[in-house]
């Protein structure tokens, strides 16, 4: 009985594959980048997990960027260093103090073991970060939040030569300004926007810790235009931390994006199951004429 269980779990192994493999061919040669963060950033088996999958979607030919997160190891150390953190409307205030601690944090600790981790898994990464060949050029986002910025001039050019090398660039939200002396600390999912949009990416996958964008009637919705998302923000149907990721989700897409997906971050796979399966994994979001699953 046990070997009959196991060779039913080779064969649905074989049949996974086999289906993949339209998906493989479509997404060949196609840029998909993808938002790391959340509870899978502090997990080390998730994030060998990620890891894993990053190093697979290079393998058969698709060239991932990844852009991170990492606010709960900021909070750590700004909490291990005293320094308070102040908020205005949710948002934290970033004063001089606090950018460096970013500009430690995630450059420093959480780039490097994102990279490692890719690298562990048998790829080839590179961790940088907005601030490396003028990638992210920023402004102030809004003077009472400090040092947050908004993406006014992306130059992606260093992005590209490391995919053409085979390389997966491994992106920390971090910029310059417009005077290079200065330092901004981006929004993680801002900057995989602005990221996606430069390169006019195939994909943005935005991992969370939320199944995806929901209805009135709190089921996820598998596929929604631009303009049903617009109607849902209206109406208060998304509200919440759902907002600004919507509101990325349609800049990416007028900026280029051929499609955004809101995806939970912890299911297992979650990448590969919405790359290279036809259910995906999580709600994609694009224009009218593609917005079917079957025709992803």
């Amino acid at each position: 009985m046990k070997q009959r269980a196991m060779d039913q779990d080779w064969i649905a192994t074989a049949r996974t594959l086999s289906e993949a493999l339209p998906y493989m061919q479509r997404y060949s040669g196609a840029v998909v980048v993808v938002k790391f963060g959340g509870n899978a950033m502090g997990d080390a088996d998730a994030m060998a997990e990620f890891a894993r999958d990053i190093v697979l979607m290079r393998q058969v030919g698709v060239n991932p960027v990844v852009v991170h997160g990492g606010g709960p190891m900021i909070n750590d150390l700004l909490k291990r260093l005293g320094i308070e953190s102040k908020f205005v409307r949710g948002k934290r205030v970033t004063d001089q103090a606090t950018v460096e601690v970013v500009e430690m944090v995630l450059t420093g600790l959480v780039n490097k073991r994102i990279v490692q981790a890719i690298m562990d898994e048998g790829g080839r990464a590179v961790g940088l970060s907005g601030k490396d060949d003028d990638l992210m050029v920023c402004e102030m986002e809004d003077p009472e939040l400090g040092w947050v910025g908004r993406p006014v001039e992306m130059n992606v050019q260093v992005l590209r030569d490391l995919m053409a090398a085979g390389i997966i660039p491994v992106v920390a939200p971090v910029a310059t300004g417009m005077d290079p002396v200065e330092t901004f600390n981006v929004n993680g999912d801002t900057a995989a926007g602005a990221i996606a949009g430069a390169l006019k990416a195939d994909r943005l996958l935005l991992l969370t810790d939320v199944s995806g964008v929901k209805n009135a009637a709190g089921e996820v919705m598998t596929a929604m235009t631009p303009e049903e998302v617009r109607a849902m923000i209206a109406d208060g149907t998304i509200a919440g931390g759902m907002i600004p990721k919507t509101e990325t989700a349609l800049k990416a897409i007028e900026d280029g994006v051929r499609g955004v997906v809101i995806l939970d971050g912890r299911v297992s796979n979650a990448c590969l199951l919405e790359i290279f399966t036809e259910h995906g994994a999580g709600s994609l979001i694009r224009s009218a004429e593609l917005a079917p699953r079957e025709q992803k």
